[in-house]
C-alpha cells in the first residue's frame, strides 16, 4: 500500500482542517511540513516534496489550495514518477491568491501543463480563491477528472470543513480509476455539469 502525503495551501492548516484530521485517522497518511508556510517559496516546497518522495517507493499526494499548485508544479521533477495519483481539493488562483496576500508568495507561473500523473480535482461553485471558469482552465490542462461540491467556498475550516469523511469517498475514487483514460494519453477532463447547474448546489458536510 502506498502512503499519502498531504500538501496544505498557505498558512497551512491548522488543527480541525479536514488534512489534519485526514493525518490523525489514517496511518500510512503523514502532512509535507513547510518551514515556512507564511512566504512561500515554490522551490522550498519542492523540496520538502523531494524529501518526503525519496523515501518512498511511490506515494498518494493530498492537496488544498496552494499545495494543489505544489502538485501541478511538480511534473517536471525528478520523483514526480513516484507519484501514483493526488486528489486536489479546493485549487487557488496564483493570481487571485497574490491579490488577496500581497508580497508573501514567489511561487512563479502558474502550472497548466499537463499531469504526468492521475488526478481528481474537488471543486466549489462559490470558492473566492478560483472562479468556475478559472477552475475548469486549470482541470483542462492538467487533464484532470472534475467533481463540484456544491457552494463550498474554500473547502476549509472557515467554510465548515473540519472533519471530512466524504473526502476519503473521492480519494477512493481516484484510486479505484487512476489507469484507464490516463494511461491511455487521453484527456480525463469533465465536469459535472448537473452539479454545476444545481440550484442548491450540494450538501455541505455538517461539522
Amino acid at each position: 500500500m502506498f502512503p499519502t502525503l498531504i500538501l496544505p495551501g498557505l498558512n497551512g492548516s491548522p488543527e480541525g482542517h479536514w488534512q489534519r484530521h485526514w493525518a490523525t485517522e489514517h496511518s500510512s497518511a503523514s502532512i509535507v511540513e513547510q518551514q515556512d508556510w507564511n512566504c512561500p517559496v515554490i522551490e522550498d516546497w519542492q523540496a520538502e516534496l523531494d524529501r518526503a518522495l525519496s523515501v518512498v517507493e511511490g506515494a498518494f499526494l493530498v492537496a488544498h489550495s496552494l499545495g494543489c499548485l505544489l502538485a501541478a508544479s511538480y511534473a517536471g521533477r525528478g520523483n514526480v514518477e513516484k507519484i501514483r495519483g493526488a486528489l486536489l481539493v479546493a485549487p487557488c488562483s496564483l493570481e487571485v491568491t497574490l491579490r488577496r496576500h500581497p508580497c508573501m508568495i514567489e511561487f512563479g507561473h502558474e502550472p497548466l501543463a499537463r499531469l504526468p500523473f492521475p488526478s481528481l480535482v474537488i471543486g466549489s461553485l462559490n470558492d473566492p480563491y478560483m472562479s468556475m471558469p478559472d477552475l475548469e482552465r486549470h482541470v483542462r490542462g492538467w487533464g484532470s477528472d472534475l467533481t463540484t461540491i456544491g457552494f463550498a467556498g474554500h473547502i476549509n475550516i472557515a467554510s465548515g470543513f473540519g472533519r471530512w469523511p466524504e473526502a476519503y469517498s473521492f480519494f477512493n475514487r481516484l484510486k479505484g480509476g487512476r489507469s484507464d483514460a490516463h494511461s491511455k494519453g487521453t484527456s480525463a477532463a469533465h465536469t459535472d455539469r448537473a452539479t454545476i447547474n444545481a440550484v442548491d448546489g450540494g450538501r455541505l458536510p455538517v461539522t
